[in-house]
């Protein structure tokens, strides 16, 4: 795919290119509950959400949207909204309950069941290992922290590939690593909810390196077809004046926010600012010989997720912080602008500015919009609608974002929105619907939202109407 028409923004609506692919995405903690049923046993996200104050009201995902029950309607639902792709992660503990050893029969039969209803509804599966739910026995062994974490995936990555490696196409080997090992180990907002900030340190190389472990496990597994990818959750930073202090502010940043995972997997060795930056901490000795090659072992592609920009200034942010020997350089400023539910700014500058950015450092490397979209206090009318326009000129914005990008020479292979589902948003509880799909939890009646409608429709015709 090559870089679009630009004159098609203003003849025809804006116009995407034929194939370009139209998708949703979910998580596995995050929609399937039956958390306890057919030998899966707790992930950290279990564990995590029991402790007294981590989540909100005290929600976990123990039901969630109840997907495991009511998967095929679901996937009849993605195809009435006209899906060509569907992203969605598999958990491990369900698969490999303790992280160790043979595959759980009933659960990877979920998945195979899973797999097999997309493909007979022509929806392309779109299949992510990890998702953020540690088998807890692993944590108790050290969690992403001790190094054998990453071996321990690339053998739950062989597991998965060998049951799905005929039927799947499109693999992603760890979805925002960043969120794992910094929010994890070092802000202790989500789990495991520690605030190390050293142990985030070697938690990021840990996931870079079961990365590459997992990419060598598809390459001997999966077809040779089929495409190998990494989803980051890539931070739009910007300083908030031109001053030398808050251009440093924006390089540490974008060192703990980007280049600690683009520069290992891409260019094979970590940035030498964001090692002298954290010599305080650690000498980086965690990082052996030979890794630096397995991590930067090739990709077909690299997922971006992106939903608000990261402005910052010199300052100070108080501990804990995610941001390991950052915090007392850096203080963080609210954007301007309309804010979601989450208290977010709403600016799709941000996701074209990654997108050209990206063009510039990796020009042969094809990209996905893997996750974008937004909160809102969506609720069902008297008639049963739910109406969120809103959110519908979000989605509108940024993919006005995409296409300008791609007619500047981005190769954007597809779009996801997050998410399918109104779902168990990690520490948020249920309090946050992210869905394009309202799900009324105590009946789990799923009820499209406008939004839905609106982006079969544009799905339907590659084509944003005018506004």
């Amino acid at each position: 795919m090559t870089a679009i028409d630009a004159r098609t923004a203003t003849s025809d609506g804006v116009t995407f290119p034929p194939g370009f692919r139209w998708g949703a995405a979910t998580a596995a903690y995050q929609i399937e509950g039956a958390a306890a049923e057919d030998g899966r046993t707790p992930s950290i996200w279990d564990t995590f959400s029991r402790i007294p104050g981590k989540v909100r009201n005290g929600d976990t995902g123990d039901v969630a949207a109840d997907h495991y029950h009511r998967m095929r309607e679901d996937v009849a639902l993605m195809a009435s909204l006209g899906l060509t792709d569907y992203r969605f992660s598999v958990s491990w503990p369900r698969v490999q309950p303790t992280g160790r050893g043979p595959a759980s029969r009933k659960g990877l039969d979920f998945y195979r069941g899973l797999v097999d209803e997309l493909l007979a509804h022509g929806i392309r599966p779109v299949l992510t290992l990890y998702h953020w739910d540690l088998p807890q026995e692993l944590e108790d062994a050290g969690g992403w922290p001790a190094r054998d974490t990453a071996y321990r995936f690339a053998d739950y990555t062989a597991l998965v590939a060998e049951a799905l490696g005929d039927r799947v196409r499109t693999w992603t080997t760890l979805n925002e690593p960043w969120c794992a090992a910094f929010l994890g180990y070092a802000d202790g907002v989500h789990a495991p909810g520690r605030t190390e900030p050293e142990a985030a340190l070697r938690a990021a190389h840990h996931l870079n390196l079961g990365h590459g472990l997992a990419v060598g496990a598809l390459r001997r597994t999966v077809q040779p077809s089929a495409e190998v990818s990494l989803t980051l959750n890539l931070a739009a930073v910007r300083p908030l004046t031109d001053g030398p202090a808050d251009a440093d502010a924006a390089r540490r940043v974008d060192a703990l926010a980007n280049r600690v995972f683009l520069d290992p997997v891409f260019r094979g060795d970590y940035p030498e600012d964001l090692r002298a930056d954290t010599a305080g901490l650690t000498d980086w000795s965690f990082v052996r010989d030979g890794d630096l090659r397995i991590v930067s072992r090739p990709v077909d592609s690299l997922g971006i997720n992106y939903y608000s920009p990261t402005v910052v200034a010199a300052g100070s942010h108080p501990l804990p912080s995610p941001w390991p020997a950052a915090q007392d350089h850096v203080r963080f400023v609210p954007a301007p602008g309309p804010r979601t539910a989450m208290d977010w700014p709403v600016d799709a500058e941000g996701l074209y500015t990654l997108l050209t950015r990206l063009r510039e450092e990796l020009p042969d490397l094809p990209l996905l919009v893997t996750e974008n979209g937004a909160a809102y206090d969506d609720y069902a009318d008297p008639s049963g609608a739910v109406h969120d326009p809103e959110r519908i000129t979000y989605l509108r914005s940024h993919l006005e974002a995409v296409h300008r990008a791609m007619a500047v020479g981005a190769d954007v292979r597809g779009y996801f929105l997050w998410s399918l589902l109104d779902n168990f948003e990690w520490a948020y509880g249920y309090g946050k619907r992210f869905g394009m799909v309202h799900v009324d939890y105590p009946s789990q009646r799923r009820t499209p939202k406008d939004s839905a409608r609106w982006y079969a429709d544009v799905a339907a015709h590659g084509r944003l109407p005018h506004a």
